[in-house]
């Protein structure tokens, strides 16, 4: 049912790294592809760009991570209530 057979403590840390990579992406892909765009060559703003589109990506991931680590805490305690 869910996608890492991981504690979810750990799902939420790696969520953690996750989210603060792609923000970082997403900011130095920015600077570098509208801040710094006369200094650069052509490949180098290329990358920039994909940074621009490869950090909220990774964002996402990460966000979607922390739902399904929050998800399985919540459904451990149930368990845990429950019993």
């Amino acid at each position: 049912m869910y996608p890492l057979n991981l504690p979810p403590l750990q799902i939420l840390h790696l969520s953690s790294q996750l989210l603060w990579a792609g923000l970082i992406l997403l900011l130095v892909g920015l600077v570098a592809a509208y801040g710094l765009e006369k200094q650069l060559n052509v490949p180098t703003l290329v990358l920039a760009h994909s940074l621009t589109l490869l950090g909220p990506s990774i964002l996402k991931i990460g966000y979607v991570l922390r739902l399904v680590a929050q998800q399985r805490l919540k459904d451990k305690a149930y368990v845990h209530a429950v019993a």
